[in-house]
C-alpha cells in the first residue's frame, strides 16, 4: 500500500484516524497504530510480518539483557548480546536483500551455477532495521534507557507513516511522544497541510517526471540525441528528489496527525553550492545514521589519514549498497567518495572563492551524473547513455515533435519542479503570512485544492 492508493486515502487512514482518536488512553492508542501498522504492512506480502516480529522480539530481548548486564557492570555480556542484536538484524536485511546479488556473483567469479531463488524485498526492512538497530546501540550506549513495554518499542518499530520511505526515525527521538504524546486540532492541522503537500509532490511532480524519465530510457538508447538523454536524466533527478521528499514530507506529516513530531529529511539540496553540502541537505536521517553508528565508531577523522580514507571509502561503500543490491549503486556510492575527497583536497577551497552561480552548476552537474549513475543497472546500457550524453549529436527539431509527442507534456512539470526545488513557495506563503492572514487563508485554500487534483 502506498499513500497515494485510493485503499490508502479513503480507506486505510480513515479508520486508522477514527480507530486512533476513539481510544481514551495512550496503551489503546498505541495498540491501535501497531494493529494498523501491520495491516498496513501485510498488505503486499502478508507473510513478512514475521521478519519484523521477529526482528521487534530480537531487539527487545537484547536491549533488556544489555540493560542488565550494564547494571551488573558486565560490559563483556553486553556486548555479547550487542553483536547478537546485530547478527539478527543483520542477516535478515543481508539474506531478504542480497542473497541473489552475492550468489550471482559469486556464479560470475568461481564459474558455478548455484540457483539464487528471487525474493520479494520485504517493504521497508532497510528502514526498520536502521531503526531497531539504532535503538539497541543506544541502549547499549547508555543514550537511552531500554524500554520494558514490548507494545511501545512495537509501536516504534512498526508506525507505518515512516516505514516504507523513511525518514529513519531514531528511538530517542520520539522515545517521549511515544508514552506521553499531545494531540491537537493545530497540530493535526499541520499535519494534513504537510501530507497534502507531499502528496501534491508525488503525484503532481514525481509521476510525471518518472514517466518523461522511463519512456527514454526504456526504449533503445541509440535512437535518442544527447539532448533527449540530459532531458531524460533531468527528469529523474526530479523524480527522485520530490518522489523521496514527497513521501517524508507525507511521513511527517502522518506523524502529526497522531501527535508526533519527526525530524525534517530534505532541506533543499538542489540549491547546494557543492557535494559536501548536498549530502547535509539530501537524505539528512540517513546521513547522519552512518555518520553516529558507522563512521564515528569506525574512528571518524580521528585517526591517521590512511584509516580516516578507509572509514569514508567503508561508509560511501556501504551507502550505495544499502539503497540497492546491484552494483549501480556501489558504484554511485564510491562515486561520491571519490568527488567528496576531490573537494576536500583540491577544490574545497575555490569553491568557496567562485561566484555561486558557477558552484551551484558544478553541484548539479555533478548530481544529475550521479542520478544516472543510480538509475541504469545495466552497465552496457549505462556506458552508451553516459556516451552519447557528451557525444552531443545534432537534434532535428521536426524528429523530436514527431518521435517524442508522448513526453512534451511533461516539460512544464520539469519548470515547475525546478521552481519547487528552491525554497521559492515557503517565502511567498511567509510573505503573504506577514501581509494578512487573508493571504495566508487564500494560500491554505490553494493547497487544498492541490489534493482535489492530486486525487482526479
Amino acid at each position: 500500500m502506498v499513500f497515494s492508493s485510493y485503499s490508502f486515502l479513503f480507506l486505510f487512514l480513515p479508520i486508522t484516524l477514527a480507530l486512533y482518536y476513539l481510544m481514551p488512553k495512550r496503551n489503546l492508542k498505541n495498540l491501535v497504530l501497531f494493529g494498523c501498522s501491520l495491516v498496513f504492512y501485510s498488505w503486499g506480502e502478508p507473510v513478512y510480518i514475521v521478519l519484523m516480529l521477529v526482528s521487534i522480539l530480537n531487539d527487545y530481548s537484547m536491549s533488556r539483557l544489555i540493560d542488565i548486564n550494564h547494571k551488573k557492570k558486565r560490559m563483556g555480556r553486553a556486548k555479547l548480546f550487542l553483536i547478537i542484536s546485530f547478527a539478527v538484524n543483520l542477516g535478515l536485511l543481508g539474506f531478504f536483500k542480497y542473497y541473489g546479488f552475492a550468489v550471482e556473483n559469486i556464479n560470475q567469479v568461481f564459474n558455478l551455477k548455484l540457483i539464487a531463488h528471487q525474493l520479494p524485498l520485504p517493504i521497508g526492512i532497510s528502514f526498520y532495521t536502521f531503526q531497531t538497530m539504532s535503538y539497541t546501540i543506544d541502549v547499549y550506549r547508555g543514550k537511552t534507557k531500554v524500554q520494558k513495554n514490548l507494545l511501545t518499542l512495537s509501536t516504534y518499530v512498526a508506525l507505518f507513516p515512516q516505514l516504507i520511505a523513511g525518514p529513519i526515525v531514531r528511538y530517542i527521538d520520539i522515545e517521549h511522544e511515544l508514552e506521553h504524546r499531545t494531540e491537537s486540532l493545530q497540530l493535526f492541522s499541520q499535519g494534513t497541510r504537510r501530507f497534502i503537500l507531499g502528496l501534491a509532490k508525488k503525484v503532481l511532480i514525481a509521476n510525471p517526471m518518472g514517466f518523461l524519465a522511463d519512456s527514454i530510457y526504456g526504449g533503445q538508447i541509440s535512437e535518442h540525441s544527447s539532448l533527449i538523454l540530459w532531458l531524460a536524466a533531468l527528469g529523474f533527478t526530479l523524480q527522485i528528489y520530490f518522489d523521496f521528499s514527497g513521501y517524508s514530507d507525507m511521513a511527517i506529516g502522518l506523524g502529526k496527525m497522531f501527535g508526533f513530531n519527526f525530524l525534517e529529511n530534505f532541506n533543499y539540496p538542489y540549491i547546494s553550492k557543492s557535494i559536501t553540502d548536498f549530502w547535509r541537505r539530501w537524505h539528512i536521517s540517513l546521513t547522519t545514521w552512518f555518520r553516529d553508528y558507522l563512521y564515528i565508531p569506525l574512528g571518524g577523522n580521528r585517526v591517521s589519514r590512511l584509516k580516516w580514507l578507509r572509514n569514508i571509502l567503508i561508509v560511501w561503500f556501504v551507502t550505495g549498497l544499502w539503497h540497492g543490491a546491484s552494483w549501480n549503486y556501489i558504484i554511485w556510492g564510491l562515486y561520491y567518495f571519490v568527488i567528496l575527497l576531490f573537494e576536500k583536497f583540491l577544490i574545497g577551497g575555490l569553491l568557496k572563492k567562485m561566484p555561486k552561480i558557477f558552484a551551484h552548476i558544478y553541484t548539479l552537474f555533478i548530481v544529475v551524473i550521479g542520478w544516472v549513475i543510480f538509475r541504469i543497472e545495466d552497465f552496457a546500457v549505462l556506458k552508451e547513455v553516459l556516451y552519447r550524453m557528451f557525444s552531443f549529436q545534432p537534434i532535428d527539431m521536426a524528429s523530436v515533435l514527431l518521435k517524442y509527442q508522448s513526453i512534451l507534456y511533461t516539460l512544464p512539470y520539469i519548470i515547475i519542479g525546478i521552481i519547487a526545488s528552491m525554497p521559492i513557495i515557503p517565502k511567498v506563503e511567509k510573505w503573504l503570512e506577514n501581509k494578512s492572514s487573508g493571504f495566508k487563508l487564500v494560500f491554505d485554500c490553494y493547497v487544498f485544492a492541490l489534493l482535489g487534483i492530486t486525487i482526479v
